[in-house]
């Protein structure tokens, strides 16, 4: 039977990537609470300077930045449907903590993938630079490629430069556009356009077809820390403060 939405992955594969990817978007919109929100320390400095240069009220800023975490998780999870998606073309697999996010069968190609070109710092380049030269070295008939989702341009090049000051190439080492990648493992030049025109159509399918069983929960972070703060006769931004850094001098404690 012919593939309805993609003829480079089956249909139920590509329902099979989305399915994953809405359970982790739901994941990360479930109910966030205090604790889990205080996770990663609140920067109040900051978020004193948005309400203020902003005009934002303390309830709205909160939710803001809830909302920018889950954004922020979501990201990650972008990355991940894409080698999911990679992984289901004829001749390729995902990685699965093997190093690498996306190989040929036959060891000819070896890729790591990340969603955006600027999520990486010196020294993440660096590793991963060499990471893939340890590759190459290891399959010497291996193409290996640091492939970036949403690139500033349309390229397939080598990876030569200076990082760290350190100077970098390797014959068989790349960097290359997210089209790019999708047209070199599916050899459509259009390939990624197509997922993108599809996507909507195969989303709507796999919503209309799944039980809604699993009701989102709101966040309870907010109203955790506006029952607090009334208990405390604190303000939402003096509560969070106090109780991320009650141990600092001069803090007092939050109860």
């Amino acid at each position: 039977m012919a593939n309805h939405y993609l003829n480079f992955i089956t249909d139920e594969h590509l329902l099979q990537c989305i399915a994953n990817l809405h359970a982790s978007y739901t994941k990360a919109k479930n109910n966030i609470s205090k604790i889990r929100f205080y996770e990663n320390k609140i920067d109040t400095i900051k978020l004193t300077f948005d309400s203020k240069f902003n005009d934002i009220d303390e309830e709205s800023l909160i939710e803001a930045e809830l909302l920018r975490q889950i954004d922020k998780s979501i990201n990650n999870f972008i990355g991940t449907f894409h080698e999911e998606i990679l992984g289901g073309v004829s001749g390729f697999q995902i990685g699965k903590a093997s190093g690498f996010d996306i190989k040929a069968i036959d060891d000819t190609l070896f890729a790591d993938i990340k969603n955006k070109h600027n999520t990486m710092n010196s020294s993440a380049a660096e590793s991963l630079f060499q990471k893939l030269a340890h590759f190459a070295d290891t399959f010497k008939k291996a193409d290996c490629y640091w492939v970036q989702i949403l690139a500033k341009g349309s390229f397939n090049n080598k990876w030569a430069g200076i990082i760290n000051g350190k100077e970098y190439s390797h014959s068989r080492v790349y960097k290359i556009s997210g089209d790019q990648f999708y047209a070199l493992l599916t050899k459509q030049e259009d390939a990624f356009m197509q997922l993108y025109k599809i996507l909507p159509t195969a989303i709507n399918d796999y919503l209309l077809n799944i039980e809604k069983k699993n009701k989102i929960v709101e966040h309870s972070a907010l109203s955790e820390i506006k029952s607090q703060a009334s208990k405390s006769g604190h303000t939402i931004l003096d509560q969070i403060t106090f109780e991320n850094f009650g141990y600092y001098l001069g803090f007092e404690k939050p109860y």
